[in-house]
């Protein structure tokens, strides 16, 4: 899956972590890369402050945490982290590492594989 949401639309961010980890549940392998400004969900501080709905007290960083406790593979964008400024300290536990596009490229037309992106 490919995630490319922004976070300034919390509204939007649960969805693609959500359909993540039902597919995940389903025993699909799962790689979940947060690119553009949605690679900002990968950093430390970013989706903890984040929620889907106001007055909800679960957060988008809820929501990335159930998606990798079902399993699915989290990954970051090298380029986000040139792009803000960030090094891979600044990632997330759950995060897998960096995924750039050249592997991702490569895993869709060599593998069979499906993309959903959100």
């Amino acid at each position: 899956m490919l995630v490319n949401t922004d976070p300034r639309n919390p509204e939007e961010l649960a969805a693609p972590f959500y359909y993540a980890a039902v597919a995940a549940a389903m025993d699909y392998e799962v790689d979940l890369l947060c690119s553009a400004t949605a690679g900002k969900l990968m950093f430390k501080g970013v989706a903890e402050t984040l929620h889907v709905k106001p007055g909800d007290p679960k957060t988008v960083y809820d929501w990335i945490r159930e998606a990798r406790d079902q399993g699915v593979r989290l990954w970051a964008c090298p380029a986000n982290l040139e792009l803000f400024d960030k090094d891979e300290a600044d990632l997330i536990p759950e995060c897998n590492g960096m995924m750039g596009a050249a592997a991702v490229i490569q895993t869709i037309m060599d593998d069979d594989c499906r993309v959903l992106t959100f």
